[in-house]
């Protein structure tokens, strides 16, 4: 009797030799002489070496069978840029090739392939190219890398390829007959130079546009469409082929520049022909935003990290910036950007094929079509966006031809208005004739009497004229007489002062305000001459204050009230001097109440003040008995 256990056993086991059956790898048999196969889905297996370190004969060996997953997607994919990756197809042959086949790989950005090829005894001989090396050691001279297959005879042949790039490579191994190789290459490189010779006769015409119309859409045009060509290039790897074959290291990242230059260019474009400026204000600001940072992310790439290059995705943003930018712009209203918005459909659609084929959504795309998409949009751009510059070309036109009618008819306009005019003006200026030889004999008669009226102007002047001088004669006189009173008054005033008891008024008088009492005692003070109290130099400038002065030599600045009897002193200066003088005067006998009511100054600050001068008085006897009349100025310096 089978038991329960025996049964899931038994279970166990015919899943997993059917499921073994189901994960074997798919042999590709060939037919006779086929000209063309292109391996996809499960014919492929894939093993991902992360250390890089396998070697062909650990591969084969059989330990890493298990290892090998199917692929899954239509091409295979290096997901890890980091690893190396073993690819492996298994081919049946039913009988002998009566031609020569090779295996081709699409992808040129692929930077090292090892190809291991079988011959009829089992023995792999092993083939190495890739985007790393030289051009010219290719074995064609092809923008994709091929490898001959050595002659086989009917059975079954597992080729084994080992593939290590910088970035993601789509895997596509095509087997093909040499005689099909060359069809193909030849039709390829004719749409090439098609594609190609297209970009240049769109660059020339256009060229010869700005030379005619000098606008800067064309300049920004032909660059555009230039850079598209080095990008197309550069992707399709005509440029390596052609341009830089000894330069592989350049050649995986030369296609940044001109990817960089096409969006810019792309945007500029954008700006000048649709008038984004006028039109969208908004706009215009957000893709001068899009260009720095476009700008931006390129020097970061470049001296940063090269392989943020390959985030070819970012140029989906100005993409659909400028489509965004022309559909607004056309409902707007504005006619040209109608073709604008069509060509960056073509465009948009290639491009979003390209993301679909690159993030492995587009298995149910044709090989063709996922290959060439982008260079058909291109073309359709370029047709479009002509179509675009011609519609915008022809909108002026018709303008200009509107302003030139409305000129014509403004000229006419201005003809007749001018006839008009003259007419006017030819009875006008009859009539003012007239009026002007009435006027002249009305002058001629009027002239006669003010000329009468000059002789009679002329004598009174000479009257008036010599009254002048008489006048002005006087008046010097009077003005010599005038300054010999003054002079008297001021020295009979200053006389009275000196001598005499006066009222603060009147001594207000000689010594009016603090500026003529610091020019007194400044020349009192400095009458000698100006000597430094702290160096001895006698060269000065001005200093902080008014009538201070500074040395040059040790930058001692001393005020004019310093080491004078007004020093520390609160009561007004020319008040200080008038109570100098009264105690001066007085000799010394007038009191500090007296003192109080002369000059309004409370009888303590008098009675402290006067304390202070009767004491430099007395101290002065002998030396002011002889000082005349100016002795109280002396009661100053102390």
């Amino acid at each position: 009797m089978i038991t329960k256990g025996a049964l899931v056993s038994i279970a166990v086991c015919f899943l997993c030799f059917f499921g073994t059956v189901a994960m074997a790898q798919k042999t590709v048999e060939l037919p006779t002489n086929a000209p063309e196969y292109i391996f996809t889905f499960g014919e492929v297996e894939c093993l991902e070496d992360p250390s890089g370190q396998l070697t062909f004969d650990e591969v084969r060996s059989g330990k890493f069978d298990k290892q090998f997953v199917a692929n899954h997607l239509k091409y295979p994919k290096n997901n890890h840029v980091s690893s190396a990756y073993w690819y492996r197809v298994k081919v049946k042959y039913p009988g002998a090739a009566h031609s020569s086949y090779l295996l081709e790989f699409y992808d040129q950005t692929i930077d090292d392939i090892t190809a291991w090829l079988p011959d009829n005894k089992s023995n792999y001989s092993a083939v190495r190219s890739g985007a790393e090396f030289d051009f010219d050691k290719r074995l064609f001279s092809h923008k994709n890398f091929q490898f001959i297959v050595p002659a086989t005879h009917k059975g079954v042949y597992t080729f084994y390829f080992r593939i290590k790039s910088a970035q993601t490579v789509n895997v596509i191994i095509v087997h093909r007959s040499v005689q099909r190789f060359i069809g193909y290459a030849l039709t390829e490189y004719f749409s090439f130079g098609l594609f190609y010779g297209m970009i240049i006769i769109f660059s020339f015409y256009n060229l010869l546009m700005y030379s005619v119309m000098r606008q800067r859409q064309y300049i920004y045009y032909v660059l555009y469409i230039i850079s598209v060509g080095l990008y197309e290039m550069s992707a399709d790897g005509i440029a390596f082929q052609y341009l830089w074959s000894d330069s592989p290291r350049w050649n995986e990242y030369a296609y940044a520049i001109p990817l960089f230059l096409l969006s810019t260019f792309a945007l500029l474009f954008t700006l000048e022909l649709l008038h984004v400026k006028v039109k969208a204000r908004r706009l215009y600001k957000l893709i001068l935003i899009v260009l720095f940072v476009r700008f931006a992310f390129f020097l970061l790439c470049a001296l940063y990290d090269h392989n943020w290059f390959n985030y070819r995705i970012v140029e989906f943003i100005p993409l659909t910036v400028a489509f965004y930018t022309g559909f607004h712009i056309w409902r707007k209203g504005y006619k040209p950007a109608r073709f604008f918005v069509l060509a960056y459909t073509f465009l948009f659609i290639g491009f979003v094929l390209k993301v679909l084929v690159v993030l492995g959504y587009g298995r149910f795309i044709p090989g063709w079509i996922a290959h060439y998409s982008m260079s058909f949009c291109f073309i359709a751009e370029m047709l479009l966006l002509s179509f675009a510059i011609g519609d915008k070309v022809r909108l002026l036109k018709k303008k200009k031809e509107k302003a030139q009618v409305k000129i014509i008819k403004q000229m006419e306009e201005n003809a007749r208005l001018k006839d008009t005019m003259n007419r006017k003006l030819e009875v006008k200026v009859k009539e003012r004739t007239h009026e002007i030889v009435e006027k002249t004999k009305e002058i001629r008669k009027k002239s006669l009497i003010i000329e009468q009226q000059n002789v009679e102007l002329h004598s009174a002047n000479q009257l008036l004229k010599q009254q002048a001088e008489e006048i002005a004669r006087m008046n010097v006189l009077l003005q010599k007489d005038n300054q010999e009173l003054q002079t008297n008054i001021k020295k009979v005033t200053h006389d009275r002062i000196m001598s005499t008891e006066v009222d603060f008024e009147e001594f207000s008088k000689t010594y009016p305000d603090r500026d003529a009492c610091f020019s007194l005692l400044a020349d009192l003070k400095w009458k000698s001459g100006f000597v430094c109290r702290k160096c001895g130099n006698t060269n000065f400038c001005g200093g902080h204050l008014p009538y201070s002065r500074r040395c040059t030599k040790c930058r001692y600045d001393e005020s004019v009230i310093a080491n004078t009897i007004l020093q520390n002193s609160r009561i007004p200066v020319n008040k200080a001097f008038y109570m100098i003088f009264l105690i001066y005067s007085t000799k010394g006998r007038i009191s500090s109440h007296r003192l109080s009511e002369i000059t309004g100054i409370r009888q303590s600050t008098c009675w402290m003040y006067s304390s202070k001068i009767k004491k430099v008085l007395n101290e002065r006897k002998k030396e002011l008995r002889k000082a005349g009349e100016q002795g109280w100025s002396k009661l100053v310096l102390e």
